[in-house]
This record gives structure tokens, C-alpha cells and sequence, in this order.
């Protein structure tokens, strides 16, 4: 058994990482590796870091590509070969046109259709034509060929390889350096995501960007070092270094993903 008490102090997804730990425990007593559904990142990176202390346990994420945000976590015994997710696309047409539809309510569509937020990872949106996602292979064989609605425009879903789906681009690390007179969250974000700050601050108050997964709405939120950021379709912003100038202004150096 784990030492849950020690794993669980001060973790701010108790009930989450809980069964996230069963599925551990259940690794290491059967030898049968793990799977679980697919997790919000601020719940995977907690439950990442918590059992890295665990030895006898080998630990990956699976996404279906490359920069995924939402991923299944893979729980082995140590030097076992973790079991990949079976993982599947799902391609979700509409006609958007007249009436625009958000992730969320791509989302929400397929929670009506009967999909589990543990079914779906990451989706993104084609313009007015719809959106695509990666979910598990189960959900996939429930939907294809199904039709559904999304807001007020009828969609159908169609099962595909997620090989060829056209996945969001993927970014390289890149550092950057700007000055700035605050260390406000908009300033930042604004030089990090080249964006102006206008933009950036509607975007703040529309709950488009997280401080380390949390949603915040206050563009005045002070940031500080080794705080991350991310804005939806944008990727991460993180903080390195802040340095103060001779002119009573910072020079920040960020990374972005």
C-alpha cells in the first residue's frame, strides 16, 4: 500500500489523486500495468510529481500528440513496459457559420452525446466548420457515424487516425526578454504572447488564460518567478528571472511553449 497520508498532505486535488493512486497500487500489487482516463494537466503534473519518489514505480503521459495538455497517465511497475492508451480522433463537423461555437461548447456537445470528461483530451476548433479532438477509442466507437448538437447547429462525429487529423502546431521552447514597469499579469502576457495588452486583458476578464491551471479574470494579478501561464490556443508562458533596472523598471526573462 502507499503511504497515502504522506502523498495527500497539502495536495490540492485530494479526491483526484486518489484514485489515481489505486490505479498505482494496482500496478505494483498485480504486476499489470495502468491506465487511467484522461486528466486535466494541473491534476497529472501533481500526481507526477508526488509518486516520482516512488522507486518501484515507472511513470508516463500519453496525449495522442506531442504538446497535449489534457493526457492519460501510464502507471508500471518499474522496468515494465508501461500499456499506451488506445486513443482514437474524433472529427466534429457543423456548419458554425451563423452561430460561432467555443471549445466549451464543443465540449458540452459531447457530454450531451454521452461522453466522460475522462474520454476526451484535447480538442481544438476549425472555424466554422466544426472542431476536432482526440478521445479514447471507446468513445470514438460510440460516436462514428452519430449525430449530435452543439449550441443550435446539428454536428456528426466521425471516428478517425489521429494521424490524420491536422493537429495544432507545435511550438519549440523559446526565451525571450522584455522591461516592463509592473510585473502585472497583463504586461507580461502581453510582451510573452505577443499580444497587445488591450487584447491580452479582454482575454484575462473572458477566463482564456490560467496561472498554473487556475482560471483567473484580474489582468492586475503580480506575477513572479517560476510562475506559468497559459492562454488557450497560445500555449505557456513561464517566468525565469526578474531583475530590477536603474530606471525602477524590471527586465523579465520568460520561456515560452
Amino acid at each position: 500500500m502507499l503511504p497515502r497520508r504522506d502523498l495527500l498532505a497539502g495536495s490540492r486535488h485530494p479526491e483526484a489523486l486518489g484514485g489515481l493512486f489505486s490505479l498505482a497500487e494496482t500496478a505494483l500489487r498485480t504486476w499489470e500495468p495502468q491506465v487511467s482516463g484522461f486528466l486535466e494537466a494541473a491534476v497529472r503534473e501533481e500526481a507526477e510529481a508526488r509518486l516520482a519518489a516512488l522507486s518501484e514505480l515507472s511513470l508516463a503521459s500519453d496525449g495522442g500528440h506531442r504538446g497535449a495538455e489534457r493526457r492519460c497517465l501510464l502507471l508500471a511497475r518499474a522496468g515494465q513496459e508501461p500499456t499506451p492508451p488506445a486513443l482514437m480522433g474524433l472529427e466534429i463537423s457543423g456548419n458554425f457559420l451563423f452561430d460561432p461555437a467555443s471549445a466549451a461548447d464543443m465540449v458540452e456537445g459531447l457530454a450531451r452525446a454521452g461522453g466522460s470528461a475522462e474520454e476526451w483530451g484535447d480538442l481544438w476548433l476549425r472555424g466554422d466548420r466544426g472542431a476536432q479532438a482526440i478521445v479514447s477509442a471507446a468513445l470514438a466507437g460510440r460516436l462514428d457515424g452519430g449525430e449530435g448538437l452543439v449550441r443550435t447547429v446539428p454536428v456528426r462525429f466521425e471516428a478517425r487516425p489521429i494521424e490524420t487529423l491536422q493537429l495544432p502546431a507545435q511550438r519549440l521552447p523559446r526565451e525571450l526578454t522584455t522591461v516592463e514597469a509592473s510585473l502585472r499579469l497583463d504586461a507580461l502576457a502581453s510582451a510573452g504572447f505577443g499580444l497587445s495588452r488591450s487584447r491580452m486583458a479582454g482575454l484575462i476578464r473572458q477566463g482564456a488564460v490560467r496561472i498554473d491551471w487556475k482560471v483567473v479574470s484580474s489582468p492586475s494579478r503580480m506575477l513572479a518567478v517560476g510562475t506559468r501561464v497559459q492562454l488557450e490556443g497560445r500555449g505557456e508562458l513561464e517566468v525565469l528571472a526578474i531583475d530590477p533596472t536603474k530606471r525602477e523598471r524590471f527586465r523579465i526573462r520568460m520561456e515560452r511553449h
